[in-house]
């Protein structure tokens, strides 16, 4: 079995027992065999069969992008500046109907390349033609958590094909590509799916021992619809469904009230901040610092290209420190090290993959990355945690590996053809466009 030992790299770990030094890591088959401060030990150069470098480099665990819909970045400034339901209804979804599998096999093709080379290991998404995302993700070698989203506002026999085909996506990928492929069960939303649709989809997580994964929340306005149409908020609405009876992920969580933020603790429902997307659409701004404190998990999801409009999570790393800051007065909350710590380990937490990947830790997942700091924004050599967060971008990332297996090295993708995949994905949008 292959054991490469990385050698006198910075490592910025998310394991609170040795968070960032500059040493050792080795990896063996697709798991983190052992790392540490300082020079290697004798046992680890001469068991291993390949030595790397790692002057001038920064490893720490893969990004974990817990919300998007990767097919969309077909849609990337399309678009722009407008209210949600605006740019969904009139915008949107009028050209999302003329998707082929083609094209949610490109789009998603395209944002794989672009959160690889970004540093994002691990992703959620949400479409449909969901298998010729799971392709995508079997080729480029990422890990996955794969939802085929079902909006249902439609006649009963298309909503029962649109669940049979969710129901037998799970069966057919879960545990998929060596298991870097899962499966959630993804009702759109509350205010797209009525409430006897979103109780079968329940029954389907649980039949399927599956997490559940939707939007909630994530506008005013949809929180006065749902009081409308149903008498409840979206929280409550979902919680009497019987949602959070599954382990679940709900993405935005923007309009909440105190109540609502002790209930989702209780229920253990973790949130997918998606602070550019929101603060892009005019959303709103979660309530995150109220959330983390009253013990929820909060990741952050960078939600599809066409609404945000890049698949960066460095960004949204440095968004979620800074916003929170901003509108609370208090720049204590969300520090620097919190905010690293929603793009990776509670990123893996939210998806079931506590334990497996968001953390570099001995026998967990190698899924890791490498960003270059010989750079001036890396300068000086104080605080690696700050610099992450406050002054590193997606372009730093020099090199990726997910189960071991190298993805990105120096910059080019080793597992896509990136410039096959552009002008595909630029033919697709000329056709959609047509």
């Amino acid at each position: 079995m292959t054991r490469m030992l990385i050698k006198n790299g910075i490592f910025v770990t998310m394991d609170e027992q040795l968070p960032q030094f500059k040493g050792w890591m080795a990896i063996e088959g697709h798991l983190i065999a052992g790392l540490g401060k300082g020079e290697a030990p004798d046992r680890e150069v001469q068991s291993a069969t390949e030595i790397m470098d790692g002057n001038g480099l920064l490893f720490m665990p893969g990004l974990v992008n817990t919300h998007g819909h990767a097919a969309m970045s077909l849609l990337r400034g399309l678009a722009d500046d407008m209210v949600l339901q605006d740019w969904l209804q009139n915008h949107m979804w009028p050209t999302e109907a003329k998707f082929t599998g083609d094209d949610v096999y490109w789009g998603s093709a395209l944002a794989a390349a672009e959160m690889i080379k970004s540093g994002t290991t691990t992703f959620v998404d949400m479409y449909d033609h969901m298998h010729r995302v799971a392709e995508v993700v079997e080729q480029s070698g990422q890990r996955a958590s794969l939802t085929r989203g079902v909006i249902g506002l439609c006649p009963e026999d298309v909503q029962k094909a649109k669940l049979a085909d969710a129901v037998q996506f799970a069966k057919d990928w879960h545990g998929a590509a060596d298991g870097r492929i899962n499966v959630m069960i993804s009702p759109h939303a509350p205010y797209t799916c009525p409430p006897d649709y979103i109780l079968k989809f329940v029954e389907a997580a649980h039949e399927l021992d599956l997490p559940m994964h939707t939007h909630m929340s994530e506008t005013l306005a949809e929180v006065e619809q749902n009081v409308r149409d149903y008498g409840y908020r979206p929280v409550e609405h979902l919680d009497r469904l019987g949602m959070f009876s599954r382990p679940t992920l709900v993405a935005h969580a923007v309009h909440l009230t105190d109540e609502e933020i002790a209930l989702l603790a209780e229920r253990n429902v973790a949130v997918s901040h998606n602070p550019v997307s929101n603060l892009k659409l005019a959303s709103g701004v979660a309530r995150v610092p109220e959330l983390l404190k009253a013990g929820v998990t909060v990741s952050l999801g960078t939600d599809g290209a066409a609404s945000n409009n890049n698949l960066d999570l460095f960004q949204e790393i440095s968004m979620a420190a800074l916003l929170h800051k901003g509108v609370s007065g208090d720049p204590t909350v969300i520090p620097a090290a919190e905010a690293l710590r929603m793009g990776t380990v509670y990123g893996a937490q939210s998806i079931g993959l506590g334990g497996v990947t968001g953390q570099l830790k001995a026998g967990m997942k190698a899924d890791f990355i490498a960003l270059s700091i010989a750079k001036p924004h890396f300068v000086p050599q104080t605080d690696y945690i700050s610099h992450l967060v406050y002054a590193s971008r997606g372009s730093d990332v020099a090199h990726v590996w997910v189960d071991g297996k190298q993805l990105l090295k120096d910059g080019q993708l080793l597992t896509l053809d990136e410039e096959k995949i552009l002008a595909e994905a630029e033919r697709c949008f000329r056709r959609l466009r047509g």
